[in-house]
């Protein structure tokens, strides 16, 4: 009827009556074990699961099983049957049943010797792991990234004197808590451990002081900050710290050589059983260690070689080949040598969420783990745009059932390489995690700095080998066993949470105030009230809280996606939270282009132009300049040429002319005989205007006879416009009128860019693209109507936006030629004696003009490259200067803004321009 409590009003779990074996919410009957191995094999799971009795049908996930439990059962197997099976196995068959009949099939394997105790005569080696952190702190003397911090709230009256007992029973009870690490004279460092000795525990009393919690916080970050001189002093040390409004906080710091997260469960179990055993009079009430953690060590250098070692080392050489650095998104430059320096943020993933998580786990055969490590796989390649995406994961490698109850440092990192390619829908990208965690988790006796040694000679002090992102998932059970997750993300290996000595459970201790991160990120998810508790650890140096929180908000929208529906394909989960996509829409409320200019085509605005004012002056160079009236003659009669010669509607005709009047003509002549243009840059290679001429289907291509000459038109017709009878028959066509209208979608220019594939990418601009253009360059500039500098070459879309900028707004486009492009001096002295009003320029060239080389008032644009906030600061003071940016795909540029000098850093790049999204 009613749960039993503690006098403190929790659940009495003592008291609770036992199971009654099979669990109610799990079909089918109990069936009892019939064969000696499926009574062993029922035997080890209910001992691991902690149950009564497992029937042979029962299925070691839905008993509540994962993948910390199934490696203690393989280790139980090992141990009762004497055969060595797979952790795959019992993936793959998951009841007493299947997984009997799969080790008689298998027959008997080769099994591993047990950690036995080991002389003592001789040097005690250290274990790998100890040696990669023994390695890292000759690298760093004085470094206290690997010292974990242990808080452990008291409840009542603290019996000093036996807390001090049992501190020293546990210390003495584990060999390693008073191992030091002496290097010997050829460099090697071997263990030495020290006899049994009284603990030191100093006690501070903070009841007087104005923040006694502050008090807390500061002496235990001090405690935990504090390096430990690993050859001559002990490896845990701690201070009692005594506060009326802060409570009671053993505050005790462990260096990671003798401590992990595993250690943190035991250490907490032990002390809270020797502290009221010693408070009550009783003696020691727990049962002697069978070995100790050198035995270990011993054990795993003796095992860990010959075939056994080169077997792990295939594995993972081939499973980690041409292995790929994730380059995440960071808000700042990698610094040359990675920081250490981090902060947190929390995150939460709501019951619904994880209960369809769970059940994704279950019809994929996958665990939670999988499940999770999946989804952050997905949200990694999206971030990084790939489908090789790498990160690490921590295991406690206790797969021995000798080394279960030892305090130590036995804890491993797997690296995980998920394949996200051929866009396969998350259950299929499940499958595919779900093998490389199983093969993963088959080699994991591999120590991680074997595996550095072996894949990565060359060390770059800028990152982490191997992998840049870690994670961590706790289910419940896993939680209970090794420790809480650490409620601030303090620590990677070891243990940072707080546990309850003396029956009362308080608020947690604070922690270091930032976290000490051993990646770039690090992602922990634990179960907890139905849902998911989560943290992102982050790289300060990298990183900005916000940064960290969208991260946050993205994986935590991607788990609701998989949650709803696991089928669908990874390009089709969403990414964005929902105040992102309503922050987007609100960026995007851009009027469109008016119609009447859509349908009229830029060309069309030149018209306009020319028949309202035809002596106004229209574009040129040097001392050739024409006006609106003579450029649409001019280009009227070619376009006239072009349409006898095969030029239409939707063909390509390629220009390839040196910049200048010429190439503007020929430009608007295309437009009016119905073509799109392919500009084709004189100076680019042969072969790069031969593979756009084919690629682009040119029909024709036109240009002055001294850039056709080494052009590879092939059979393509080539029209020498200087040529004098082209020339004449140019002369006696009637001008092409402009036409009342063109289709929006219509073709106006091909324009290739490097592309992402290393072949160029012909990129297909609409005459609706250009129109809206010039409706967004009017509403930026206020009508135009100036002179506007032309600095792009025709091969690049920049050349487009100046030419509509000028033409499409009655302004005068001023061509610099190809001696001003390439001397900052000339080109500044061109922009003064044409009084240039707009100059677009990319940031590189700001770097070496000064401000008062353009002078006047008039608008600067940059484009084309980041603008640094150096160039900011001196183009934005007294002028005003535009932030353009934008793909050739959204004809020229879809976001510009203004530039504020104040502005930290480098500017951002503005808002949609009017009628892009």
């Amino acid at each position: 009827a009613a749960l039993p409590l503690t006098p403190n009003g929790k659940v009495d779990r003592a008291a609770l009556p036992a199971p009654g074996g099979q669990r109610p919410d799990l079909a089918g009957e109990y069936v009892p074990p019939s064969t000696p191995a499926q009574e062993l094999l029922a035997g080890a799971w209910a001992q691991v699961l902690g149950t009564d009795r497992v029937g042979v049908h029962d299925n070691f996930f839905d008993l509540g099983g994962h993948s910390l439990l199934a490696t203690r059962v393989i280790s139980r197997v090992r141990d009762v049957l004497g055969v060595e099976v797979p952790l795959a196995a019992l993936f793959d068959h998951p009841t007493v049943a299947g997984l009997a009949a799969a080790i008689e099939a298998a027959g008997p394997g080769t099994v591993a010797r047990p950690v036995t105790v080991a002389s003592r005569d001789g040097v005690l080696p250290l274990s790998f792991g100890q040696q990669r952190l023994w390695f890292l702190d000759q690298l760093e003397p004085g470094s206290a990234e690997y010292v974990a911090l242990v808080p452990v709230r008291l409840g009542g009256d603290v019996d000093v004197a036996a807390l001090g007992l049992a501190l020293g029973a546990v210390v003495a009870r584990h060999e390693v808590l008073r191992t030091r690490l002496v290097a010997d004279g050829d460099g090697t460092a071997r263990q030495v451990v020290d006899p049994p000795s009284p603990f030191p525990l100093p006690v501070a009393d903070v009841s007087g002081v104005p923040d006694p919690v502050g008090a807390v916080r500061a002496l235990a970050v001090s405690v935990a900050g504090r390096a430990f001189d690993l050859a001559a002093e002990p490896v845990i040390r701690g201070w009692l710290v005594r506060g009326e409004a802060a409570g009671q906080v053993l505050a005790l710091a462990v260096h990671h050589v003798a401590f992990d997260e595993w250690s943190d469960g035991i250490f907490r179990r032990e002390l809270a059983a020797l502290y009221e055993a010693f408070r009550a009079g009783r003696a020691d009430p727990l049962p002697p260690l069978g070995v100790q953690y050198a035995d270990f060590a011993i054990w795993q250098r003796q095992w860990l070689s010959g075939q056994v070692l080169e077997g792990q080392l295939a594995y993972w050489r081939e499973r980690l080949a041409a292995l790929p650095v994730l380059e995440l998104p960071a808000d700042r430059p990698r610094p040359p040598v990675r920081s250490t320096a981090g902060a947190v943020t929390g995150f939460s993933v709501p019951a619904a969420t994880a209960a369809g998580l769970r059940a994704v786990a279950r019809e994929g055969g996958a665990t939670m783990f999988m499940v999770l490590l999946s989804a952050l796989a997905v949200l990694l390649g999206r971030y990084c745009g790939t489908d090789d995406v790498v990160a690490g994961t921590p295991v406690a490698n206790r797969n021995r059932a000798e080394t279960e109850g030892l305090v130590g440092f036995f804890v491993n990192t797997l690296v995980m390489r998920a394949d996200l390619s051929a866009d396969p829908s998350f259950t299929g990208l499940l499958a595919r995690v779900r093998e490389t965690a199983l093969g993963a988790y088959a080699h994991q006796d591999l120590p991680f700095e074997r595996l550095v040694d072996e894949l990565s000679p060359e060390r770059d002090r800028s990152r982490t080998p191997l992998f840049q992102v870690l994670f961590n998932y706790f289910a419940r059970e896993e939680r209970d066993l090794a420790g809480q997750v650490p409620a601030d993300g303090r620590d990677g290996d070891g243990a940072a949470s707080d546990g309850a000595v003396g029956g009362r459970e308080e608020a947690a201790v604070p922690g270091r105030g930032e976290a000490v991160t051993k990646a770039d990120l690090r992602v922990i998810l634990t179960e907890g009230g139905g849902g998911l508790a989560g943290l992102v650890e982050y790289s300060t140096a990298l990183f900005d809280a916000a940064t960290a929180e969208r991260i946050a908000g993205h994986l935590g929208v991607v788990l609701e996606a998989v949650a709803g529906d696991p089928g669908r394909r990874l390009s089709g989960l969403p990414l964005l939270t929902a105040p992102e996509r309503e922050q987007l829409a609100a960026w995007s409320e851009t009027p469109p282009a008016p119609e009447a200019v859509a349908a009229g085509g830029v060309h069309g605005l030149v018209a306009a132009q020319a028949a309202a004012r035809p002596d106004a002056v229209a574009t040129g160079s040097g001392g050739a300049w024409v006006t609106y009236g003579g450029l649409w003659e001019r280009a009227g009669r070619l376009a006239g040429y072009l349409r006898s010669a095969g030029a239409g509607p939707e063909s390509v005709v390629g220009l390839c002319l040196e910049r200048g009047t010429e190439m503007t003509v020929a430009m608007l002549a295309a437009w009016l005989a119905g073509a799109a243009y392919l500009p084709l840059d004189p100076g680019y290679p042969v072969g790069r205007l031969a593979f756009m001429l084919a690629d682009s289907g040119a029909v024709m291509v036109a240009g002055a006879s001294g850039t056709l000459g080494a052009l590879p038109a092939g059979r393509l017709r080539a029209v020498e416009l200087d040529d004098p009878a082209v020339a004449a028959a140019v002369a006696a066509c009637p001008p092409v009128p402009a036409a009342g209208g063109v289709e929006p979608g219509r073709l106006a220019y091909v324009m290739y860019t490097s592309g992402s594939t290393g072949a160029p990418k012909g990129v297909q601009v609409t005459h609706g693209g250009l129109a809206n253009l010039a409706a967004a360059q009017r509403a930026l500039l206020g009508g135009g109507g100036g002179a506007v500098l032309q600095f792009a070459s025709a091969g690049f879309d920049a050349w487009a936006w100046e030419l509509v900028m000028a033409l499409a707004a009655g302004g005068t486009l001023v061509t610099a030629a190809e001696a001003e492009r390439a001397d900052p001096v000339r080109l500044a002295g061109l922009a003064a004696a044409r009084g240039v009003a707009v100059a677009t320029v990319p940031p590189s060239l700001l770097d070496v003009l000064r401000p008062g080389d353009l002078a006047g008032g008039g608008t600067r644009v940059t484009a084309g490259e980041r603008l640094g906030g150096g160039a900011a600061r001196a183009w934005g003071a007294g002028r005003r200067l535009l932030n353009a940016y934008g793909p050739t795909e959204t004809t020229v540029c879809a976001s510009a803004g203004d530039v504020d000098p104040g502005y930290p850093g480098a500017p951002p790049i503005g808002r949609p321009i009017a009628g892009t999204r």
